[in-house]
């Protein structure tokens, strides 16, 4: 009897708080949406994704998958299901724009859009394999490997943490311009958060934060019609111009549309900076900020304006000069140069903006922990669609994670740190979630008992081999090098004048 009053008074005090319940029925919704949002074998992969959430350490196989608890289906299931089940993407992701959203310290919506490759180097009967970029071993090294490359959006939050929240991926295939695909991944994901709720008339526009791969000032001209603010890096050999002084009277000709140059290596044409400010941060030390109002690239009629009609628009914004005294990593700091698709941006916002822009790194974190831990890579699938249901299982696991850091215990190891509730890791909240799962909604159903089929008797050779595809070499943004031309640095680079 006392063993029984133990029990119940054990219960009582674990019982959660009045956020955590609120929190649990959030998490319990989303599953039930993720649930809603898969059509065939929608049992089978909606329990794989709780057997990723649940196994013990990184995924490894999604074979092994099945010896989870949480797992009742025969080890085949999680393949068969991958290939041969289907899932309504649109309700997926509005599922994911539904859930909570983190937001920055000025509480605004800040998002960040990044490329990761899913590499395949061997699988020669996997069709749309694309050369992908990855970095070599040593410096300024990059090779080329075939792979399936994913665009990725998330929205970041702030504070000492590496969390995101995913929001929309996106797989590029051959031919795609990775320009108007990121532009129509951002206007999709804007227009969710909008019928979300996560955004009204009257809030701080939503910052968008890329890195030096995307062409910004083309982000923020096709974007212009939305809640949105670009802001990215540019490589440190850019030219810019300023505003065209006023022309004096009785000048003839045609006047001009591009002021003085303003070259990111030439500090003799840089002028007095509109904005200074200088802070120290925890992470690089003393931060020097100078920031120039109404510069704009000049544009030409090629790669992503190749198809412009009429007249180049001329887009000005803030360019932001980012000194830092130290790297984590112990690295030479470079400058980072930064530039905003605002004008007269004050020191505040400038500030705020290059805050930002170091969030976007924890996108790397979540790439990190989709890949190693969760396993998002492992799978060795053979069709791309089959890789696109895992990948979307992938985000809906890291999400239901975001949902229930505040809900699962810290099961440190004997040599890890204490950590709040607030501060854990994925990988640490990923620990308690098995002794979560049972409090929260589980909508797959029973497996029916099955015999399994007789499949080829053994002897017979395979009459259907699979078909091999040749590897699609570049797309619209990913042009080889000729092979007549070196491929080596020059010892005086000319800057990038064009836009």
């Amino acid at each position: 009897m006392r063993q029984l009053e133990d029990r119940s008074r054990a219960a009582v005090i674990s019982l959660p708080d009045a956020s955590n319940r609120r929190a649990n029925g959030e998490l319990s919704r989303f599953r039930r949406r993720v649930y809603e949002s898969l059509n065939r074998r929608a049992d089978a992969l909606f329990e794989l994704a709780d057997a990723v959430l649940c196994a013990d350490g990184p995924v490894r196989s999604v074979a092994e998958l099945s010896l989870a608890g949480e797992h009742r289906r025969g080890y085949g299931s999680g393949y068969a299901a991958l290939a041969r089940g289907s899932m309504d993407v649109p309700r997926l992701q509005t599922a994911l724009s539904a859930a909570p959203i983190p937001r920055a310290a000025d509480g605004r919506l800040v998002l960040a859009v990044d490329v990761t490759c899913w590499l395949r180097p061997e699988a020669h009967t996997c069709p749309q394999r694309i050369l992908c970029h990855t970095y070599g071993r040593g410096k300024d090294q990059h090779m080329m490997v075939p792979g399936w490359p994913y665009s990725v959006v998330v929205a970041l939050e702030s504070g000492r943490g590496s969390w995101t929240a995913p929001l929309d991926a996106v797989r590029l295939a051959p031919g795609d311009n990775a320009a108007s695909v990121t532009a129509r991944q951002i206007r999709g994901v804007v227009d969710r958060l909008v019928a979300a709720g996560h955004w009204r008339p009257g809030d701080p526009d939503i910052l968008l934060v890329a890195d030096a791969g995307y062409d910004g000032p083309r982000l923020a001209h096709v974007l212009a019609d939305l809640p949105i603010t670009v802001l990215v890096r540019m490589r440190t050999d850019r030219v810019l111009h300023r505003p065209v002084p006023p022309q004096p009277p009785g000048t003839l000709g045609r006047p001009r549309r591009h002021g003085d140059e303003f070259a990111f290596g030439d500090p003799a044409t840089w002028g007095h900076p509109d904005v200074v400010t200088e802070t120290t941060t925890r992470l690089y030390g003393p931060a020097l900020v100078r920031a120039w109002d109404r510069l704009h690239p000049r544009l030409t009629h090629r790669i992503a304006w190749a198809g412009h009609d009429g007249t180049l628009p001329i887009i000005e914004g803030t360019v932001i000069r980012l000194e830092v005294h130290r790297l984590p990593s112990g690295a030479i700091p470079k400058p980072v140069w930064l530039w905003h698709s605002r004008i007269g941006l004050d020191a505040t916002e400038v500030d705020l903006a290059w805050q930002a822009f170091l969030r976007r790194f924890d996108i790397e974190h979540t790439f990190r922990m989709l890949k190693q831990t969760l396993g998002w890579t492992t799978p060795k699938l053979r069709s791309p669609e089959a890789a696109d249901r895992w990948t979307w299982l992938q985000l809906t696991a890291y999400t239901q994670l975001r949902l229930a850091r505040d809900l699962t215990a810290d099961l440190r190891r004997p040599w890890e740190k204490p950590r709040q509730a607030r501060r854990l890791t994925p990988a640490r909240v990923r620990r308690g979630f098995r002794n979560l799962r049972p409090q929260l909604a589980c909508p797959a159903g029973v497996p029916k008992p099955s015999r399994p089929g007789p499949g080829r008797p053994a002897g017979t050779p395979n009459q259907r081999p699979a078909s091999r595809h040749d590897v699609h070499t570049f797309t619209s943004t990913n042009k080889p090098k000729p092979k007549h031309r070196k491929n080596t640095k020059s010892s005086n680079p000319r800057p990038r004048r064009p836009g």
